[in-house]
């Protein structure tokens, strides 16, 4: 299946537009290192697949009013927001395809700089009266926090079950791409089942989308990944097809895994590693579970009546199991 994003997105190609001069303006200060750097951010272009998520849900349940873009102004700007904390946070030198604003400004000013969208978006929320919409956008960032938490403290103790795994990208990933599924609906909807099916979709596109990101990290290759594969073995952190494999293995097979992944050297332990989740069937598994929650995803579609904008989202599921960057 050839699928692509500007296939995908192009029902709501003209709304995407608009959505870019709300961003735009949204993130203007009279502060002029401030709007320096709002400037750079804007030619860091990446995917846009949270605005579109919100934009696509806001058209299935209705017609895409201003506060449709409202809520797809603040996901973005609180996914900048923890997209240039996160930077801070690994040293990462680029952020997509630019230099990261960390690497040009330095740590302080993108720290601050990450606060100043987050509280922008806040305010835009404000602003326009939308509560409910803050309420939302709260408990993902609650959600993302506490996620990010727990995996730096499992994989400290290298104690990742597949259970821990599941909570882990279900707050840091899940989350997010939930609330942009349920404020477009919110945007559009009073319906509150609708609006909290939209809600349970973007829950398990989520959690495929990370499945998908974490197999990636082992089967993808550099000239696709735009990062070279095996970078979370390298990182010491324990994703399904390697939890799934130490829990087929041995007690001994699985603590000799454990001990190199913990105290071996990246380039010695890589390629054993890789071997052992081939062997216990690590990619096999996690493919199924991505498979599986894009289906439970499809189904949360069911309800709604036929139309161009709910087989875009049926597309949109299709493209996250399968896509490769």
């Amino acid at each position: 299946m050839d699928l692509d994003l500007k296939k995908i997105s192009q029902p709501v190609e003209n709304e995407l537009d608009e959505f870019r001069i709300h961003f735009r303006e949204a993130i203007r200060s009279k502060v002029a290192l401030v709007d320096l750097v709002s400037k750079y951010i804007l030619r860091q272009k990446g995917k846009k697949i949270r605005p579109i998520l919100v934009l696509l849900s806001a058209k299935l349940c209705g017609e895409i009013t201003p506060r449709s873009y409202t809520a797809a102004t603040l996901v973005e700007m609180l996914h900048t927001a923890t997209l240039i904390h996160d930077d801070v946070v690994d040293d990462a030198k680029t952020r997509r395809g630019l230099a990261s604003i960390n690497a040009v400004w330095k740590n302080k000013i993108a720290v601050l700089m990450g606060d100043f969208m987050l509280s922008r978006g806040l305010l835009l929320a404000l602003e326009n009266d939308e509560c409910g919409f803050l309420k939302i956008t709260s408990r993902a960032v609650k959600r993302m926090s506490e996620g990010e938490l727990l995996q730096i403290q499992k994989n400290r103790k290298f104690d990742v079950n597949e259970e821990t795994y599941f909570r882990i990208i279900s707050d840091k990933t899940a989350s997010l791409i939930n609330a942009c599924c349920e404020l477009g609906a919110a945007s559009t909807s009073k319906d509150k089942n609708e609006v909290k099916l939209m809600g349970e979709f973007g829950e398990n596109l989520g959690i495929a989308f990370q499945l998908r990101d974490d197999l990636l990290d082992y089967i993808g290759k550099k000239k696709i990944m735009g990062k070279s594969s095996g970078s979370d073995l390298k990182e010491k952190k324990f994703t399904l097809p390697l939890i799934h494999s130490l829990n087929n293995a041995t007690k001994k097979e699985a603590k000799d895994i454990v001990s190199l992944v913990k105290n071996g050297s990246y380039s010695k332990s890589r390629s054993i590693v890789m071997d052992f989740i081939k062997e216990h069937n690590g990619i096999e598994y996690t493919i199924d579970k991505t498979t599986e929650y894009c289906a439970t995803a499809k189904n949360n579609l069911q309800s709604f009546k036929p139309s161009e904008t709910k087989d875009t989202m049926i597309k949109f599921v299709d493209f996250i199991s399968e896509r490769v960057n």
